[in-house]
């Protein structure tokens, strides 16, 4: 297949929808050889954070001199951003190779009486492959949904990192919060550390789990923890640990008062890596958070006479991060929304942690099989007593959300799906 070929072959998985457990994954790994198995593997889940945690975890590796693979979803506009080796996504040459080689491993599946992968399932295959046949050394792997059912918990990692837990997903993993905690301690090992900054219930599910395969705990406000300081033109945090005789201050190229836990989460996984690895050191570990990037997580962009941050916060307690984000940098601006949220989201709950009132908001319907209907958001928004606008398209919504954001020296914020903010980024970083 080529790359386009490659394209209307992953729309066809579509049909199989999401399907949790391990078993196609299994057999479709060992059709390929166990690729998995030709490198380390660092395994990341959680609610939120774990795109930001991988990011930054890749780029310490990278800064170490480690050469390393990183398997991040969804993308933004291209699957080639899913996967990359040592900081460079995969050629859509090489994705195409790859999947063809997958599809006919699928194909045999099939043929003999196995149920057919999903999409997830031959992307995390091909990603599995890449860094294979790229010889990394080690690779980043975050979760797709949940963990001790998801496509990705067939490695072996040398550490977990769970950022925390949330509501999301319930459908899928339990419809409680214990039952989300559960799936997301699925993906601990045999004396496998660790590092979480889960809290509460959740955290003592993890606890538990941990205990039952020997593995250490290290625990974000316990063990470690780090505070925030805003300064012109970046940020940075002070880390606490058992580990360091004294606080150190590390500088964060990440926006975001959320990103202060993603990164203790990093330092303290690159603390316990560095035990056994001395290329993982203090000044890698700085160079790399002061490099890293990751678009369209509290991403500040200049457009003509506006400022426009693109958060890809999909859940209430990514709102709610959002708008602590929005309060810690822009206090005082007036604020205009462009959303776009997926229907199996708790949309009320998601608005409601994020606007303020005298918020405007202009509604879209995301990229997506699951989004909702713009008038859908739109009637929440006007319900809380706000101005509210809901557009056919996203280029008209983005359109109308500049003019009402000019008009009134207001912040854009776009948020509400990564499935929306991806395609609003190239719009604005193209210019139109």
């Amino acid at each position: 297949m080529n790359y386009a070929e490659s394209l209307r072959y992953l729309d066809e998985l579509n049909t199989f929808g999401i399907r949790l457990g391990l078993a196609r994954m299994e057999e479709l790994c060992a059709r390929l050889g166990n690729p998995e198995r030709a490198y380390t593997t660092i395994h990341i889940a959680g609610t939120n954070g774990k795109g930001s945690a991988a990011q930054m975890m890749d780029a310490v590796f990278r800064a170490s001199g480690i050469r390393s693979g990183r398997y991040l979803s969804p993308h933004l506009i291209s699957y080639t951003e899913r996967m990359s080796t040592d900081g460079h996504d995969i050629s859509e040459e090489t994705f195409a190779a790859l999947l063809t080689r997958v599809r006919a491993a699928a194909d045999e599946m099939t043929a003999e009486g196995h149920e057919h992968p999903t999409q997830f399932e031959a992307l995390t295959a091909l990603a599995f492959l890449y860094f294979a046949e790229e010889h990394v050394e080690t690779a980043v792997i975050e979760t797709g949904l949940g963990g001790l059912l998801d496509s990705t918990n067939v490695v072996d990692p040398v550490l977990t990192i769970i950022t925390n837990v949330a509501m999301d997903h319930a459908d899928r993993c339990g419809g409680t919060l214990a039952g989300i905690a559960e799936h997301k301690a699925g993906i601990i090992k045999e004396g496998v550390p660790v590092i979480t900054a889960a809290a509460g219930a959740p955290l003592e599910i993890i606890e538990q789990r941990a205990e039952e395969c020997g593995a250490d705990v290290f625990v974000y406000g316990e063990d470690f923890s780090a505070q925030l300081f805003l300064k012109e033109g970046g940020q940075s945090i002070v880390f606490h640990s058992v580990v360091c005789r004294e606080p150190a201050p590390f500088e964060l190229a990440l926006a975001g008062p959320y990103q202060t836990e993603n990164a203790a989460l990093v330092i303290m996984a690159a603390q316990v890596l560095g035990r056994e690895d001395a290329r993982i050191t203090e000044t890698a570990l700085r160079s790399a958070l002061r490099s890293v990037h990751h678009p369209a997580r509290f991403e500040i962009l200049a457009a003509e006479n506006l400022q426009v941050v693109i958060d890809g916060a999909h859940n209430p307690a990514g709102m709610q991060a959002l708008r602590a984000g929005l309060d810690a940098y822009f206090p005082h601006v007036p604020r205009v929304f462009l959303l776009g949220i997926l229907k199996d989201k708790d949309i009320d709950a998601m608005l409601a942690a994020l606007l303020r009132p005298g918020d405007r908001v202009v509604t879209v319907r995301p990229n997506s099989v699951r989004a909702a209907g713009a008038d859908v958001v739109a009637a929440v928004a006007a319900g809380m007593g706000l101005d509210t606008l809901a557009c056919g398209d996203v280029q008209t919504g983005l359109a109308e959300a500049e003019r009402r954001a000019r008009a009134d020296g207001a912040l854009l914020v776009a948020a509400g799906s990564l499935y929306l903010v991806g395609g609003i980024r190239a719009l604005l970083t193209a210019g139109r």
